[in-house]
């Protein structure tokens, strides 16, 4: 595994609908926290579209990348295949090794499992020719689902993003995720988290918390992959709870980030 950050390591410094910073963290502050962190891999999230960026500030974030030896991945969401044909060109373009997405419709809704696969197949023949793998992300689809629609296409370029938390919403326990997708996984978002009965007995809160401090056994986790021979890129991501103010909140979520580095090069030296 490599291990690497990503714009969702640093929702809150980036800047959240209701919660804008004065300065949001830009992709060239972003890689130089890479950089400082000691990691080689940066993921860009939609959150971060590297695609909109004018160009002269494109030139510099892959200027500085390649001579500071970080590798770059790229996430978008939807499949039209239209998108991630352009998508798949602009990875290309920018040396780019991974494209991750989330299969949503405008609306948010899920396609149903004929569309996704027509989609993908679409772009299949320009994965290859890219060189560019394609993970789909694990939080909206269960894992079943999502391992018998990669089964159906059996492409060497496609592949899923596994994240260890999102896909409790679904509900589905993270260990599911990772049994049923390990042998098929490009990317892993890795979050950290407590699960937590509410004071009345009834329901359940779900809190992030700093890599190593909660309910995710990254141990496990880690040999899960080593035994299936695959090494995806892992990414560091956080849940960081909001703080008094949002100064606050970007240094819990900038210290939590360094802890989390720390603590996962127990486990993953790369």
């Amino acid at each position: 595994m490599k291990l690497g950050i990503s714009s969702y390591t640093y929702p809150w410094a980036m800047g959240l609908p209701d919660a804008p910073p004065s300065h949001p963290l830009q992709p060239l502050q972003l890689l130089e926290k890479a950089q400082e962190l000691g990691v080689g891999l940066v993921q860009f999230g939609p959150n971060m579209p590297l695609d909109k960026l004018p160009e002269k500030e494109l030139r510099e974030v892959v200027k500085h990348a390649g001579s500071w030896k970080i590798d770059l991945e790229m996430g978008t969401v939807g499949i039209d295949p239209g998108h991630l044909r352009h998508q798949i060109q602009f990875a290309k373009r920018i040396g780019a090794i991974l494209l991750k997405t989330t299969p949503e419709l405008a609306d948010g809704h899920i396609p149903m499992r004929l569309e996704i696969l027509n989609c993908l197949r679409a772009v299949v023949a320009d994965l290859a020719g890219g060189k560019i793998g394609l993970a789909i992300d694990n939080s909206r689809i269960p894992a079943q689902e999502l391992n018998e629609l990669l089964e159906s296409i059996r492409s060497p370029w496609l592949g899923a993003a596994l994240d260890t938390a999102n896909p409790l919403a679904l509900p589905q326990g993270w260990e599911i995720s990772v049994r049923v997708l390990g042998h098929r996984t490009l990317s892993l978002q890795i979050k950290d988290f407590v699960v937590q009965p509410a004071a009345h007995g009834m329901g359940f809160s779900i809190m992030g918390c700093p890599v190593g401090k909660g309910q995710l056994n990254i141990a496990w986790l880690v040999e899960s992959f080593a035994s299936l021979r695959i090494e995806p890129s892992a990414i560091l991501e956080s849940w960081t709870p909001e703080q008094k103010t949002l100064q606050e909140t970007i240094a819990l979520e900038d210290a939590w980030a360094k802890q989390g580095v720390d603590y996962l090069r127990r486990f993953i030296p790369d």
